[in-house]
């Protein structure tokens, strides 16, 4: 494959001042695909996520390797005046300035929306928070389990007869990333193709949550109906479950539709004619009975065969897959959806591409994740400061 220098959002500058997930994820998905990405981190201690496990080496954290890709690190101290100033000074050439403080913070710093649009008005300031800029809770520290939970999706997450249960990543965190990337393209978009100015994009994790809830609130407003824990369950597969098979992993199958259900009655015969399963709502008032018998059908099945039968009638299924199970499988090698960063402290990194993909303008190659600081010599020697000026800086903390 070729290797590409450029992306498509090459020429964009982002600088990156938020710490964990949310925010600086955000900032990530805008680097993989060519975007100027400067990261500012605290002296010293550099993000949160570089002192989260698991590590390698001397503490080189996974994780920040991951997320901290393609940017460049710069160290540099926000509660000084001084580290103030020059952070005014790299926003005046930035198309976008990403945070994730609690509201509040930055204006203590006098690095609020209002202060920053008077030195670069075309800026794009993307501020990410558990509850928002406004609201009683504006004040809250939030986290991504807190987004799911307000948000109403813990709630309908487990089974009814215990506590609810969180999803295994953290969820709440990239989906707002994913929609925060979206909001910045929106501005940049609406700033430089139909004359708009910059703006502040206020965006929380419980909102984000929310807003991937399909009908739960339409339905509650029109019908009263409330969403319950149901475990794997789902009004809208009938069958539908995670079904063990005969090697005892799982499997995943769902039918949404009667012609999907005439296929999988191809499958097993015993299903045909039988009037409590005729329709949709036929199949879902007897959930637990066709899910028994489609699970003794699925179980007596060596796994090779199970699936070359449910590909055979076009049926949606999936093995539930371990890790062990994603990087031997044929599906994302084809594609490359495990890409391989060359790390020059702890050697080459297996991570997640980068998504989606584009026919005309792909993600350049990957660039591994800064150590702390990197960059910034280079960045603050671009401002015009000189090296004994960097290095007065440094003497007093603020780099």
């Amino acid at each position: 494959m070729e290797k590409i220098d450029k992306g498509p959002l090459s020429g964009i500058r982002v600088i990156d001042v938020g710490t964990m997930v949310a925010g600086p994820v955000a900032a990530t998905l805008m680097a993989d695909f060519g975007a100027e990405v400067i990261k500012v981190e605290q002296p010293g201690k550099g993000d949160t996520l570089r002192h989260i496990g698991p590590t390698l080496g001397e503490g080189e954290s996974l994780w920040w390797n991951v997320e901290g890709r393609n940017k460049k690190s710069i160290t540099l101290d926000l509660r000084q005046p001084e580290g103030q100033r020059i952070l005014k000074e790299l926003v005046k050439s930035a198309d976008v300035l990403v945070e994730n403080f609690r509201p509040g913070t930055l204006e203590r710093w006098n690095l609020a929306w209002k202060d920053l649009e008077q030195v670069n008005p075309g800026l794009v300031m993307l501020s990410v928070s558990g509850y928002g800029q406004t609201g009683p809770y504006a004040p809250r520290a939030g986290y991504d389990r807190m987004g799911l939970a307000l948000g109403g999706v813990l709630n309908a997450t487990g089974y009814p007869d215990r506590a609810p249960v969180k999803v295994g990543v953290a969820i709440a965190d990239y989906q707002t990333a994913v929609l925060a990337a979206f909001g910045t393209m929106v501005a940049l978009y609406n700033r430089d193709v139909s004359g708009g100015k910059g703006q502040q994009i206020d965006l929380s994790l419980y909102e984000t949550v929310f807003r991937f809830t399909d009908v739960m609130v339409t339905a509650y407003e029109k019908f009263g109906q409330t969403r319950e824990r149901t475990g794997n369950l789902h009004f809208a597969a009938a069958p539908g479950d995670h079904f063990e098979t005969i090697d005892g992993r799982h499997i995943v199958l769902t039918v949404s539709s009667d012609r999907m259900f005439r296929r999988l009655c191809e499958a097993i015969p015993e299903l045909v004619g039988d009037e409590r399963f005729a329709t949709h709502a036929d199949r879902i008032a007897n959930i637990e009975e066709i899910n028994r018998l489609v699970g003794v059908w699925i179980k007596s099945l060596p796994v090779p065969e199970l699936c070359r039968i449910l590909d055979d009638k076009g049926l949606a299924y999936s093995l539930i897959y371990s890790i062990e199970d994603i990087v031997a499988d044929p599906q994302y090698l084809a594609r490359g959806t495990i890409a391989t960063v060359e790390n020059p402290r702890v050697g080459p990194l297996k991570m997640p591409a980068p998504q989606p993909r584009f026919s005309g303008t792909p993600a350049p190659m990957m660039r591994p994740a800064p150590g702390l600081g990197f960059d910034t010599d280079e960045v603050l020697g671009e401002l015009g400061l000189s090296a004994d000026q960097i290095a007065g800086l440094r003497k007093a903390g603020t780099v």
